[in-house]
């Protein structure tokens, strides 16, 4: 859960939406971050580039995406982002990419699988949500059921979305994703099926991870 004052957490905001640009997560303007505020959320704007960005020009909603504060407009994505919020309690940040390699895999409608360990941040295998036009409710209500019991999904021909407790836990989820996207695009253009880890294995490793750091 989100802690600190307005200041603070709109300066998160944009440092995580700079962080994602810098990676490379964000070509063109593209991609966008939240953050859950008051009973609605703060959100990237549209259209300005992440590296002129400041903590005024961070936009405030309300989760029918009703501007109460900022001078510009809301991401055009914001309905998946209020969409999200209203149907997840565990979803306090929200992370949206257009990664490089899981974009790729997303424009051949073909999610992750659990080949790695690693995709248990993500709650386990990345679906990939049904295809719907940019900024619609169509495409949020299929992100929303391609999230359920997860922390990710792809989105068709479109990039990545994550969710955490924490703007950092989201991009760190986003990040991997695209990681691990990159080792099945490798495996896939060598030829090879990778080997699925069963759910059993996979809730061993969410129970250790659960554990993680903890005496």
């Amino acid at each position: 859960m989100h802690v600190g004052t307005e200041a603070q957490m709109r300066a998160a905001v944009v440092r995580v939406a700079q962080a994602m640009d810098q990676a490379g997560f964000a070509p063109s303007k593209s991609g966008n971050v939240s953050c859950r505020y008051r009973d609605g959320a703060l959100i990237t704007p549209s259209g300005l580039p992440y590296a002129r960005m400041q903590a005024d020009d961070v936009v405030e909603i309300d989760l029918q995406g009703r501007v109460h504060a900022g001078a510009g407009k809301p991401s055009s994505e914001w309905p998946f982002h209020t969409t999200i919020y209203r149907t997840r309690a565990d979803a306090q940040a929200v992370v949206h990419t257009h990664s490089p390699k899981a974009t790729a895999l997303s424009c051949a409608r073909r999610g992750l699988p659990a080949f790695h360990y690693m995709i248990a941040l993500a709650g386990g295998d990345v679906r990939c949500a049904d295809y719907a036009t940019f900024g619609t409710q169509e495409l949020a209500d299929n992100a929303v059921r391609a999230l359920h019991g997860r922390k990710a999904a792809l989105l068709a021909n479109h990039g990545v979305i994550a969710i955490d407790a924490t703007l950092d836990g989201a991009l760190t989820i986003a990040a991997e994703v695209e990681n691990l996207a990159g080792q099945y695009l490798a495996l896939l253009q060598a030829g090879l099926e990778p080997a699925i880890l069963d759910d059993a294995e996979m809730a061993r490793v969410a129970d250790k991870f659960a554990n993680y750091g903890k005496l």
